[in-house]
């Protein structure tokens, strides 16, 4: 078959339209429906159909996120339903225009706009940031609805990367405290990243693999210490905790090139340890470590020494100071003696969560009121020690048969009796 003298003008003609036709800016819902009107598979039935539920569902976005008396805000909300109805069919078809019309086809449209709907809810719910004080804290749920129900699918699955890996941080953090009897309230209270618990976690079970409880400075400090007296190699391996989830090991495998390096650092004696674990310091940042109540109590001979007959009278410690903020009044003092008796953080005052957190510890370990008069006899005033600890051993006595009765279950005695005596709010 001969060509004419222009067919291959008339091909070069076509050829930019064709291109053009590579780039269709359309909602993948405006594609979806045309194929399915071309190719038969949605018919004038299902269509009426479609046209009657599409300004149901206008209205009820637009009375949602504002008002369906304004022609903008109804405008507004055809692009919102567009956009979720869009984003539900891209992400349950993978793109697949056949299968998005058969979709439209056999569901009603404002199923599949709720669709959308319910996606961004659960990517709303994911945590924005690793930190665990602000976890609970997401903004509401319209104004980021709002937001995201114009955004784009690629928006959308980049946005579920990388919150979901934020939520599997977390979930890894809580299991690797959880091994240690570290409760999350303490990690929200801490104001605690998920990244520096499981860097620490990585790092304790190398350093101390028979250790109950989660680390502090000194207990860091003296562990390393005593590993580089027995010189031990800073080759020594870093490797995944036995019983990790599944689910969970890529988010912790991800620190442990890191926490190898660290651990080198660490047992290099040539590496001045105190400067390293500074507080301050760029190291300590990147580990969470526990505040101790009795991470800095001096030595018990010194304490002695302090005490001997015919000496001054010690000042307060530079660690009571701290402690205690100023805040010397007796609830004040009774909730600082409280959270060392149950080894958790120096405060003076509680919120009413870390309160019940406090009786829960106390009846599952137990209270353990010598790390309180230990603390007073190695940093309160020299003048002052004895009513303190008069103070504390009183509150112990009347006070210890409430905190640890199980049959509180509701805790609604212990919560009373701790109102009553320390400072709580909320």
């Amino acid at each position: 078959m001969s060509s004419s003298p222009n067919t291959h003008q008339e091909l070069a003609e076509q050829a930019p339209s064709s291109a053009l036709s590579l780039h269709d800016a359309r909602p993948f819902f405006d594609k979806a429906l045309a194929y399915g009107v071309q190719h038969g598979v949605l018919g004038a039935e299902r269509l009426a159909a479609i046209n009657t539920d599409a300004p149901k569902g206008i209205v009820q976005i637009a009375r949602y996120f504002g008002s369906e008396f304004l022609r903008p805000e109804l405008e507004k909300a055809r692009d919102r339903m567009v956009n979720l109805i869009s984003l539900y069919l891209l992400e349950t078809t993978g793109g697949d225009l056949h299968a998005a019309a058969v979709s439209l086809r056999d569901h009603s449209l404002l199923s599949r706009s709720k669709g959308g709907s319910d996606m961004l809810k659960r990517l709303i719910a994911l945590p924005e940031h690793s930190n665990f004080a602000l976890a609970g804290h997401a903004g509401a749920e319209t104004p980021q609805l709002a937001q995201w129900s114009l955004r784009s699918h690629a928006d959308y699955r980049a946005e579920l990367a990388r919150r979901s890996q934020i939520a599997q941080a977390m979930d890894a953090a809580l299991w690797l405290a959880g091994q240690f009897e570290l409760e999350q309230e303490a990690l929200e209270e801490a104001g605690a990243d998920a990244e520096a618990v499981i860097r620490a976690g990585l790092l304790w079970q190398t350093l101390a693999p028979q250790a109950h409880e989660w680390p502090h400075a000194v207990a860091l400090e003296k562990r390393v210490t005593a590993l580089r007296k027995k010189k031990t190699p800073s080759s020594a391996t870093v490797a995944l905790p036995p019983g990790l989830p599944d689910d969970l090991r890529d988010a912790v495998q991800a620190h442990g090139a890191g926490v190898q390096a660290d651990l080198a650092r660490l047992l290099d004696g040539a590496t001045a340890l105190r400067t390293l674990l500074r507080p301050t310091g760029a190291f300590r940042a990147r580990y969470f470590l526990q505040d101790d109540p009795l991470a800095e109590v001096d030595d018990y001979l010194r304490r002695q020494d302090d005490h001997e007959e015919g000496a001054p009278p010690q000042p307060a410690s530079k660690t009571w100071a701290r402690a205690t903020q100023g805040n010397e009044d007796e609830h004040a003092l009774l909730t600082l003696f409280l959270c060392l008796s149950t080894g958790s953080p120096k405060k003076t005052l509680l919120t009413e969560k870390t309160a019940a957190s406090l009786v829960r510890k106390i009846r599952k370990h137990g209270l353990q009121p010598q790390l309180a008069t230990e603390f007073i006899l190695s940093h309160a005033p020299g003048a002052h020690q004895a009513d303190y600890c008069a103070l504390w051993n009183s509150f112990v006595q009347e006070s210890q048969a409430t905190l640890c009765n199980d049959r509180d279950d509701q805790l609604h005695d212990a919560l009373a009796l701790l109102r009553r005596e320390c400072h709580v709010v909320g």
